[in-house]
């Protein structure tokens, strides 16, 4: 067993490894970017090494300054998480010629399991069926696209040397074909650096299945169950669960075992997951690809055997043989896991950088487990993937996982970025969920009612939130009474109340809705016994309220107690009253509404922090709505700009390869002239 390993990763992730380790007695070496000075996973390690500036390639991907961390702080191995280097060989082989473990399988698995291409010719081989398509080596487009026509559309082109989703995209047709190959490779590029691709037929109504495998120097090879991860959206599971739900024991055995004969034609050593696609009304399945390393999702695979993959890993790293036989795992109940993000899922589950104001999560117990990297003020930086993090249940069968999953999603509080907390809420009180199976495309065939749907703030939601910040003032007036020389002179307060007349004044409050905003003014009147508040549709007499420094607010409001929680960040407002998210609002001041809320209808601006990939139009054409104008690269993903209009593009202002900040005018597009006028 090793005495101190180092964490090539960041996130949730480095947290989970540091947990395990510390549960051995092993000390732990994390790495950080000038993004992560003061992140979670730094703070949890016992000690942490800077290795960079925030770009990947600069930091989590440079794998000589994370060997350099390692021998200095005199750690024995490193464990590379998942994503950044955890499939790459040559960083591998890098570990093992400076004397450092890999926790992970050799590098010659890594290149033949890793390499999409070569795992399918070594499967095929081994006689495991494949999903129909092209693995060669050839990457001229001209060759991609006359195989994609052979293999019939839509195809999917594949990023060979990674998953996650990255480099992943669907041509529906031959001309969508060039464009997407472009973005894929790009996309890939970035994200693995290595841009090749592989094609594949994509398969509609099947269900994504995959299987644990471990394997350890001593030739033992067994699987720990199938996970299903068929709820996904852009190509990227959100929720998983164990085992894999409405699956005829022959299938069931059959996959397992095809995992098997994977990992073994390989020379598997460690923790991997063998993928497949799954179609049930064929009772078939086709070989996806190997992923060399621990899966996000692995948590679900833990709550139903409680074994720790984690540790697993780092014993048999040390040369130890599997702590158990296949005959000796066993499953109990069911569990499943749902992926917390900080996305938009309305504008096509756009990440959502930005700082958490608050963040609460529903104690951990047997039955409920939470994996995050993340605390209330934290940043979610644009770099890197935005998971916030993992919720997961188990129960004694798969409904009651559900209904556990359901209830402690209920429970989580957070403010200050956009989630798709509510899109989880919806996907687990859903009928065909429950029902289930479901396919891959169930997300996308039932997004509209999915979708949650956002109503103004009801007159109660805009009292509470007035409360909460009159209860600020008197907080603030009470701590100024007490740097006076006479803190119980009636002139230091702030609480509005008069000796000769009531006080009134208007607060006025701009609620934030996605793609609208709604103005209110609620009118408080001042008095011996309380606040009085008037708002459209609603009058509230004897309010009151008691605020904690944590943000629990107390109110009263004609006599009815409520309880809410209230966060102020700057000039804005949170409020969460009952389960849903919270109300945001800012302070309607003729300030607030800058040349950025204004901006007409033609200017293209950037959503987020983003370096600018590819311009997809020339200036001087005619553009439609919607027609895609601009790849913007940001958070390990390309994001496809539209236009906000019809009309002329008149300019660019940026180039390939040009960083631009949040709220950049990017494109401008006019309105076309009308019959008879000059253009």
């Amino acid at each position: 067993m090793f005495s101190k390993i180092l964490i090539a990763n960041r996130g949730e992730i480095a947290c989970r490894i540091i947990k395990t380790a510390r549960r051995l007695g092993i000390k732990t070496v994390a790495v950080y970017s000038d993004a992560d000075r003061d992140a979670l996973h730094a703070a949890l390690a016992d000690e942490a090494i800077r290795i960079g500036p925030p770009p990947a390639p600069e930091s989590y991907l440079n794998g000589n300054k994370i060997i350099e961390a390692a021998l200095a702080s005199g750690a024995e191995a490193i464990h590379p998480g998942y994503g950044f280097l955890a499939e790459n060989a040559d960083f591998a082989e890098a570990c093992a010629k400076a004397s450092l473990v890999f926790v992970g399988p050799p590098p010659a698995a890594i290149r033949a399991a890793g390499d999409k291409a070569q795992a399918k010719a070594l499967m095929e081989k081994a006689g495991i069926a494949l999903v129909p398509g092209y693995h060669g080596g050839a990457q001229e487009e001209s060759v991609l696209a006359e195989k994609a026509l052979a293999i019939g559309y839509p195809v999917l082109i594949k990023a060979q040397a990674g998953g996650g989703g990255k480099g992943m995209k669907i041509a529906q047709t031959a001309e969508d074909f060039s464009s997407l190959f472009a973005s894929a490779r790009r996309e890939a590029l970035a994200a693995f650096g290595d841009d090749r691709v592989i094609i594949e037929k994509f398969l509609p109504r099947t269900r994504h299945v995959e299987v644990q495998i471990f394997a350890d120097s001593q030739q033992n090879c067994i699987h720990i169950f199938e996970r299903d991860c068929s709820a996904q959206r852009r190509h990227q599971k959100i929720i998983e669960e164990a085992p894999g739900p409405q699956m005829p024991d022959p299938v069931r055995h059959a996959i397992r075992e095809a995992a098997l004969s994977a990992a073994r034609a390989i020379g598997y050593i460690g923790a991997g997951t063998v993928e497949f696609l799954y179609a049930p009304g064929e009772a078939a399945f086709y070989f996806l690809e190997i992923n060399t390393r621990l899966q996000v999702e692995h948590p679900v695979t833990e709550m139903i055997t409680g074994l720790d993959l984690v540790e697993w890993q780092i014993r048999v790293a040390s040369g130890e043989a599997l702590p158990l036989s296949q005959e000796e795992i066993r499953a109990h109940g069911h569990a499943i896991e749902a992926r917390l993000y900080a996305e938009d899922p309305a504008r096509g589950f756009m990440p959502q950088p930005g700082l958490i104001l608050r963040l609460d999560f529903p104690p951990e117990g047997q039955a409920i487990r939470i994996d995050t990297g993340v605390r209330a003020g934290d940043r979610i930086p644009v770099e890197y993937d935005p998971m916030i993090a993992k919720v997961i249940a188990w129960g004694k069968d798969r409904g009651e996982a559900i209904e556990r999953l359901s209830a402690a999603l209920n429970k989580i509080r957070i403010a200050g970025v956009q989630t798709n907390l509510q899109l989880l809420q919806a996907i687990t009180a859903d009928e065909s969920f429950n029902a289930g199976p479901f396919d891959t495309g169930y997300i996308e065939r039932h997004i509209e009612s999915l979708m949650p749907r956002f109503e103004p703030a009801a007159p109660e939601d805009l009292a509470i939130a007035v409360v909460g910040l009159l209860c600020e003032r008197a907080e603030q007036a009470r701590r100024a009474a007490q740097r006076t020389a006479d803190p119980f002179s009636p002139w230091n307060s702030l609480n509005g109340w008069r000796l000769n007349e009531e006080a009134r004044e208007t607060v006025r409050l701009r609620e934030v809705l996605p793609g609208s905003a709604h103005e209110h003014g609620i009118e408080v009147t001042y008095s011996r016994q309380g606040w009085r508040l008037a708002v459209a549709g609603g009058h509230f007499g004897n309010a009151a309220g008691k605020l904690a420094p944590g943000g629990d607010l107390d109110v009263t409001l004609g006599g009815h107690c409520i309880k809410a929680i209230w966060q102020r960040s700057g000039d804005e407002i949170f409020v969460f009253c009952g389960t849903g998210p919270p109300r945001r609002f800012e302070f309607a001041r003729e300030a607030a509404k800058d040349p950025g809320r204004e901006r007409a209808a033609g200017h293209l601006t950037a959503p987020m922090p983003g370096r600018i990939g590819a311009l997809l139009a020339a200036p001087g054409a005619r553009v439609e709505e919607n027609q895609p104008l601009l790849v913007l690269e940001a958070m390990k993903m390309e994001h496809l700009l539209r236009a906000p209009k019809a009309g002329i593009l008149r300019c660019f202002n940026v180039k390939p390869g040009d960083q631009a900040a949040e709220g950049a005018e990017l494109a401008v597009i006019e309105a076309e002239p009308s019959a008879g006028q000059a253009p």
